[in-house]
């Protein structure tokens, strides 16, 4: 059955573009929870010389307005939404974190819409439920994490502040999409940091044994931001995954 989109509601809105930058094939970067499309500064250079790269800020973080509010149950079509205002049929997606999630959810429920899809660290919490330390988890990968990188994740807290961080996060960790995977059609790269101990690689495997066309590239001395704390391995990675050519299914 056709997934039909809804009209966003106005205290929800769509997704801000923050950045578009680059010409050729559109790329859209997801940030994840609290984050914004600053997450994605170290990468976006390489990115935007072969592809129109295309970052985010979802409703209620980066340079989103203050009162949007994020319902993760409405977001894949909110990304949808924001290729049409866009004027994108198609694009690569890439997704960190709770935006693997949302990315995910895109390619499931619109697979018109994703060429390539790449899930890094992705919060497919559900999948890994013993594993997901909501306390020790951020506090065992704080030592991998980049001092650079702490900066902008307390700016960003800041920005989408305790309520909407607390509401985001409940429905996160309540969400379960592993139904989903299964429907994603795109081939997909799955991108783990060695040391991630908030989406543990456990999850990064099980997402793999439920996508057909994927594999997992682990990420070596990296935590939960691959893409920040190893940018050199994870734009090449990423580049090398979007060139190939497509293989048809068997």
């Amino acid at each position: 059955m056709p997934v039909r989109a809804r009209r966003p509601n106005r205290r929800r809105g769509l997704p801000v573009v923050a950045q578009d930058v680059g010409t050729g094939p559109p790329l859209i970067l997801v940030h994840g929870l609290a984050g914004s499309a600053r997450w994605w500064a170290h990468n976006i250079p390489a990115l935007s010389r072969s592809f129109r790269t295309i970052a985010i800020d979802l409703p209620g973080s980066g340079s989103s307005p203050r009162g949007h509010r994020l319902v993760l149950d409405e977001a894949a079509d909110q990304m949808a939404a924001t290729m049409d205002r866009l004027g994108i049929d198609r694009a690569s997606v890439i997704g960190h974190s709770m935006g693997g999630l949302i990315a995910g959810g895109l390619a499931a429920d619109h697979p018109e819409r994703v060429d390539r899809l790449v899930l890094v660290d992705a919060a497919f919490l559900s999948l890994g439920r013993t594993a997901v330390r909501p306390v020790t988890g951020p506090a065992v990968t704080l030592r991998w994490t980049a001092r650079s990188l702490l900066r902008v994740v307390a700016e960003d807290g800041l920005r989408t502040g305790p309520v909407r961080l607390v509401d985001t996060t409940i429905q996160l960790l309540t969400t379960d999409w592993r139904s989903r995977l299964p429907r994603i059609q795109s081939p997909t790269l799955v991108i783990w940091g060695e040391h991630d101990r908030i989406c543990p690689l456990t999850i990064g495997r099980q997402i793999v044994a439920s996508v057909r066309d994927s594999r997992l590239v682990v990420v070596k001395g990296a935590a939960h931001n691959p893409m920040w704390e190893r940018p050199d391995v994870f734009d090449r990675e990423v580049l090398d995954f979007l060139a190939e050519t497509p293989t048809a299914l068997t």
